[in-house]
């Protein structure tokens, strides 16, 4: 009782309530503060981590993985990254009302998420597959343009290039050749092309090997134009090699051929052809005939369609004959604004050749085509 009169005496209660005044104004204040702060921190830091995805997206292009490393942002994942920028995002729309900002932002955002759907990162659909088909042969024969063509088809995936693999990498393994391969679905078919595949006699025992089950693209040509075909080209690579008549024969005015030459030895297609049947069924071999794909290349695609089990979708309104270059070429796609024609090495003009040295050589191949038009049970009238 003394103490609180005491107390009394010397705090009058006017002065206890200044004190409970002051304590509670500045604990409001410290409370605005803390707000403030806070808010002022989540505004400049958004601006901060937009900018450090920038600045990772630009760091990764030039390969800088080191200071990738050092900067904690660019370790987060893409896809954490973007639900803390669009939590940041609403939490600052919501305290300042501004909807100007989330456009801006939103069409920032759709830059970084197009940017990372289409990263070297992201998924890959399909396997890598061994070969379901493959064109075989032969040079000069039309090879590229059956692949060109055939590769359209949706349910077609095809390696561009000619790997060799069976006849001049097979000590790389099927892995190295797998790896060559286009990404497949289960649903599309893998192929590839080489045309030395049907001359070489060690291919036929290494792809049965492979699979048995392998379908075997084969595109025959007159043997006479094919062989001065491949003098054409190989005369614009080496100038200075003799006349097509010195590699064609041992003895011209005795009509020997030389079947040791090479463009010779191709148009023997019998001889090669038998090789073949040692490993796989005939039927497991579709013969395109060169000429046709010139004049009915629909035609010729519509047979290769049927022979692979595909749906005939590849037709006439896919073609146009280009006049200058003598050739069928596919009409301009959705995404090109150009046709697409083969190379330039397609269809070149072929060297004069004497018309004796011509009928020459229709008499050498003649036995060797009939032969062949009754194993294939098909006359190609090359005759």
């Amino acid at each position: 009782m003394a103490y609180r009169f005491l107390s009394s005496r010397i705090v009058p209660s006017s002065n206890r309530l200044s004190r409970r005044f002051i304590f509670i104004f500045t604990i409001s204040l410290s409370f605005m503060y803390l707000c403030y702060s806070i808010l002022f921190c989540s505004g400049t830091i958004m601006p901060n981590q937009r900018l450090e995805v920038h600045r990772c997206v630009r760091l990764k292009n030039m390969g800088s993985k080191k200071l990738l490393q050092k900067s904690h942002y660019c370790t987060i994942s893409a896809k954490a990254r973007v639900i803390s920028d669009k939590t940041r995002s609403v939490g600052l729309l919501n305290l300042t009302g501004n909807q100007s900002k989330h456009s801006a932002f939103q069409k920032t955002q759709d830059v970084l998420d197009y940017k990372q759907s289409n990263n070297s990162n992201s998924p890959k659909y399909g396997n890598k597959k061994l070969p379901n088909a493959l064109i075989v042969g032969v040079k000069k024969g039309g090879t590229r343009a059956v692949l060109e063509f055939i590769r359209i088809h949706p349910d077609v995936r095809a390696l561009g290039t000619e790997p060799h693999f069976f006849d001049r990498n097979y000590d790389k393994g099927l892995d190295w050749y797998r790896d060559l391969m286009p990404r497949t679905l289960d649903s599309q078919i893998t192929m590839e092309k080489t045309p030395s595949y049907f001359v070489t006699r060690e291919v036929p025992r290494r792809i049965s090997n492979m699979s048995r089950k392998t379908k075997l693209i084969v595109v025959v040509r007159n043997p006479v134009t094919r062989a001065i075909s491949d003098y054409t080209q190989t005369l614009s690579k080496k100038p200075d090699i003799p006349s097509f008549e010195e590699l064609a024969f041992k003895n011209r005015s005795q009509g020997i051929v030389d079947t040791s030459w090479n463009a010779i030895r191709i148009g023997m297609y019998i001889f090669h052809l038998e090789n073949w049947l040692q490993y796989f069924r005939l039927s497991q071999i579709h013969f395109v005939s060169g000429e046709r794909l010139i004049t009915d290349p629909a035609g010729e695609l519509g047979r290769v369609q049927d022979f692979l089990g595909l749906k005939r979708i590849i037709s006439d309104k896919h073609f146009y004959f280009n006049r200058t270059k003598g050739f069928p070429c596919l009409k301009k796609p959705e995404s090109s604004s150009q046709p697409r024609c083969l190379g330039k090495s397609k269809g070149r003009t072929h060297v004069q050749i004497d018309q004796e040295v011509i009928e020459q050589l229709r008499e050498f191949y003649r036995p060797f085509n009939v032969k062949f038009y009754e194993m294939v049970g098909h006359d190609f009238r090359w005759d």
